[in-house]
């Protein structure tokens, strides 16, 4: 069972309680940093707001698995900023992709892979999906293979996320669950991933780039990216039976694995955890 935290932002009318996650109940603390009105806050700005909240988390002397994407960067920002500052010190980063390689890099955070560390203290990423359950869609940034290698090492993984990212169930938002294959005849496992989720009207693609080439991974792979009409039944047995396909490398269901989800909404930053 999830348990939550919020910490509400300051909002012109007193008497509003909005919840930025209907998923469950939680106790109110003020924020008396966060000053902006909630009006006035962008996606990035709830994004940031978040893996402000997340890098809490982090402690100096840890060895960090450091996510990819928009809300990732903000937590890569953040933690080369505190290192910068004095505040964090003897942090060693995992990165789950190239260009968080060279972000990470650019602001002096050193580096390092799972050879040399094959634990991890924590992982910070964000997500595409979030279900109640704090069951994850992953992998839109097409980083999802590393991604799950680091993050399924780590002691602790927290995942940041604004409140669009909350789904009733995984596959809900009508949005892309990845799956990364191997290049060598995609076509046939693509044909054959739309097929085994025939009943819930699952649509399989080929991920392009923008000039219409196919989109190639950190691991010279394909995604086949899954559209599903209604959410995913068995999210656990649908992960089992994409990976039993000849030719799939993994998939962005990322099951059971989350110790935390942070999550900034128009009114406030909530935690659930298990």
């Amino acid at each position: 069972m999830a348990s939550s935290l919020s910490l509400r932002l300051p909002s012109p009318s007193p008497t509003r309680h909005a919840s930025s996650s209907s998923l469950c109940r939680r106790h109110l603390v003020p924020v008396r940093a966060l000053s902006v009105p909630s009006t006035a806050l962008t996606q990035d700005d709830l994004k940031k707001l978040a893996a402000i909240k997340a890098v809490e988390y982090v402690s100096s002397g840890m060895v960090l698995g450091l996510g990819t994407g928009s809300t990732a960067a903000f937590v890569v920002e953040e933690i080369g900023s505190l290192l910068k500052s004095g505040k964090l010190s003897n942090i060693v980063g995992v990165p789950t992709s190239k260009r968080t390689f060279e972000q990470a890099q650019s602001l002096g955070i050193p580096l390092a892979t799972l050879d040399e560390y094959p634990k991890l203290d924590l992982a910070i990423d964000g997500a595409d999906e979030v279900d109640p359950n704090l069951d994850l869609v992953k992998g839109r940034g097409g980083a999802l293979l590393r991604e799950k290698m680091v993050e399924a090492v780590s002691s602790k993984f927290v995942v940041v996320v604004d409140d669009t990212k909350l789904v009733t169930g995984l596959g809900g938002s009508g949005l892309a669950m990845p799956v990364e294959v191997v290049q060598f005849c995609w076509k046939f496992n693509q044909i054959r991933l739309g097929e085994l989720f025939k009943e819930e009207g699952c649509e399989a693609k080929l991920r392009l780039n923008e000039d219409g080439k196919p989109y190639v991974t950190d691991n010279s792979n394909y995604i086949v990216d899954l559209y599903f009409e209604t959410p995913i039944k068995d999210a656990g047995a649908a992960g089992k039976e994409i990976l039993a396909l000849e030719g799939v490398v993994e998939h962005g269901l990322f099951l059971d694995m989350a110790t935390a989800v942070i999550i900034a909404g128009k009114d406030g930053v909530t935690v659930q955890s298990k």
